[in-house]
C-alpha cells in the first residue's frame, strides 16, 4: 500500500459527485478495504470502551482518520460502473456509426 500517500485525502466535490456511483472492484482491492474496515472498527471500538473523549489530541483518533483517508483514496480509484444511461448511450452511438 505505499502506492498511497500518508494523509489521503479525497476532495468533498469529488465524494459527491461519485457518491451514488457503483465501483469496479477487484479481489484484491476488496480485501484492502475489508481489512481497512476491520482496523477501523477494531480502533473505534477500543476508542469508545476507553472511554476516550473526542476534542483530546488521541493516537487512535488520528490513526482511525488516517485509515479512512486511506480506505476512502483506494475506493475512489476503482473506476465506476457505467450508469444504465451511459450504457445505452454507448450502445446507440456503436451502431449510429
Amino acid at each position: 500500500m505505499s502506492d498511497f500517500p500518508v494523509r489521503a485525502s479525497v476532495s468533498t466535490a469529488e465524494a459527491s459527485r461519485s457518491r451514488l456511483r457503483r465501483r469496479r472492484i477487484t479481489p484484491q482491492t476488496g480485501r484492502a478495504l475489508e481489512i481497512l474496515g476491520h482496523a477501523i472498527e477494531y480502533l473505534t471500538d477500543e476508542f469508545v470502551h476507553a472511554g476516550g473523549s473526542m476534542t483530546a489530541h488521541d493516537a487512535r483518533l488520528e490513526a482511525v482518520q488516517l485509515l479512512m483517508g486511506i480506505n476512502r483514496k483506494i475506493y475512489f480509484s476503482c473506476p465506476p460502473v457505467p450508469t444504465l444511461g451511459e450504457r445505452w448511450r454507448a450502445l446507440l452511438h456503436m451502431h449510429a456509426a
